[in-house]
């Protein structure tokens, strides 16, 4: 049987092969690139518009991303992080409209403000000492912060109409937030790749097989689920981009960086509300604060969505517990993962995470009226016969090996890297997608340094991420460039 020699094999047809593969493709069109997708067509998984929250995490409304000190202040640290990766990806996304290589922006993503809303003595105090110390950075300097019962009224009139006014609430907005529809910006991603040359999407297509080979090629089987039909695929790199399916082929990669590393699957649910009368009244992203023992992708919020050009408001999510790392994966998923290498970290953690497990468990017994329950207290007035539950998508969350050989149970993304920079592979969850344009910045520099320091290919980065290289954190300046540019490319403005 023949060998398909390609420079690039990209496993998954998600945002994030996406990304790279546009990436790549516009600082090396010579690059002969092959994406392979298990399901038959495209973005189907944790992409999917229906299977993540769609909100531009951008560190404005997530309560989680900046936690309350011992000390009773807000460490923000993190939020100023994320918020600068993703005008990475805003960025990104303004050079591909501008060049015409994604359509019309309104077709994968749509101003929402962003808001966060609290109750309470304690959770009011925290909010404003968090708007404190964000709004005096200039990443935020335009968030807004109210009690007042008229400024509520506009921003968010489903959430306070109603609601007992002796309750003491606040809340924060950043106007310019945005509600994206990753699965539309990659099915879109994926087209212009099609449309280019050196470029072969397999669909219906898992990996059987990967393996390194003694010149430091990597040897990829794939069989076609349709036709039965095996190919024999040869690549100088592999990025393994496959969600919750790309810890099972780091470990059958066999790199002794992907030691110690195992999984931690959480499932999601949604309601959903597609009643005009009622997704009219809400135009926002409400975040709140997380339960108690609720892991950090749980907070809950009621979000405006557009997917596929449809608006509905969506609720939740409702973790639970599941032994797939896909969504259309297998119940032996997790239990296939555990590995030698590996089985000593992840019992560490299944020991020391018991509450966690049984909050998962027991949102999976919740009844609709239950779940109902939870948004009357961002939506007073809802009532059950107007949502329905709708599954969302799985996510594996990263159990890492720690000195003394136990484990520790990480909610961010990762990047793991062979030390030759061959292959790479993408692991966890939120923020996942928002910041995918700077994760695949990550590979880049890690596996591709030698063209990274081309004067070439630093033109060309600075084309695609006029801030490459530099701190939007740190730099002012810099940030109110880049950011009026884009959000005027994206219609956010």
């Amino acid at each position: 049987m023949a060998v398909r020699q390609a420079d690039v094999v990209l496993v998954g047809g998600g945002v994030m092969s996406a990304t790279l593969g546009m990436m790549l493709r516009q600082l090396d069109p010579s690059l002969d690139i092959v994406m392979v997708e298990r399901l038959d067509h495209v973005a189907h998984e944790s992409t999917d518009g229906w299977n993540n929250a769609g909100t531009g995490h951008a560190g404005y409304c997530e309560l989680n991303y900046t936690p309350e000190t011992d000390d009773g202040d807000v460490a923000i640290d993190r939020a100023l992080k994320i918020n600068a990766q993703f005008e990475v990806s805003l960025q990104f996304w303004s050079y591909l409209v501008e060049q015409g290589m994604l359509p019309d922006p309104k077709t994968f993503i749509n101003r929402t403000p962003h808001q966060s809303f609290v109750w309470g003595e304690k959770d009011v105090a925290f909010l404003k000492r968090r708007f404190e110390r964000l709004s005096a950075h200039h990443l935020f300097r335009e968030m807004e912060y109210t009690e007042s019962p008229d400024d509520l009224e506009e921003w968010m009139p489903l959430v306070v109409k109603h609601r007992d006014p002796m309750e003491r609430v606040a809340a924060t907005r950043i106007k310019h937030g945005a509600d994206v529809d990753f699965g539309s910006l990659t099915r879109s991603m994926v087209e212009y790749l099609q449309s280019q040359p050196n470029f072969e999407l397999m669909l219906s297509s898992p990996v059987h097989y990967i393996d390194q080979r003694d010149n430091g090629r990597w040897k990829v089987r794939v069989r076609n689920q349709k036709t039965g039909e095996l190919t024999k695929l040869e690549a100088g790199f592999v990025f393994l981009g496959a969600g919750g399916g790309a810890l099972p082929m780091l470990q059958k990669s066999g790199i002794e960086e992907a030691r110690g590393y195992g999984g931690f699957p959480v499932s999601g649910q949604w309601l959903v509300c597609r009643k005009p009368d009622i997704v009219e009244q809400h135009h926002s992203k409400v975040y709140g604060k997380a339960p108690i023992g609720a892991p950090p992708m749980s907070v809950p919020h009621l979000d405006t969505r557009i997917i596929n050009g449809e608006p509905a408001l969506l609720f939740g999510p409702f973790a639970g517990f599941t032994t797939r790392f896909l969504k259309q994966g297998s119940l032996f998923d997790l239990f296939g993962s555990v590995k030698p290498t590996n089985l000593r970290p992840m019992l560490s953690v299944s020991k020391s995470n018991m509450d966690l497990t049984r909050y998962l468990i027991g949102e999976v017994f919740q009844s609709h009226s239950d779940r109902v329950a939870s948004l009357r207290n961002f939506f007073p007035d809802a009532r059950e016969e107007d949502w329905e539950l709708k599954m969302a998508g799985q996510r594996v969350q990263i159990i890492k090996q720690v000195d003394g050989g136990g484990g520790k149970l990480e909610f961010g993304t990762e990047i793991v890297a062979a030390k030759d920079g061959t292959l790479a592979a993408l692991l966890g969850a939120s923020p996942g997608a928002s910041t995918a344009a700077n994760a695949m910045l990550t590979v880049l520099e890690r596996c591709f340094p030698e063209s990274l320091k081309t004067a070439e290919w630093q033109e060309r980065m600075r084309q695609l991420v006029p801030s490459y290289g530099q701190s939007l954190v740190n730099d002012e300046q810099l940030l109110n460039k880049v950011r009026a540019r884009t959000l005027s490319t994206l219609k956010l403005s």
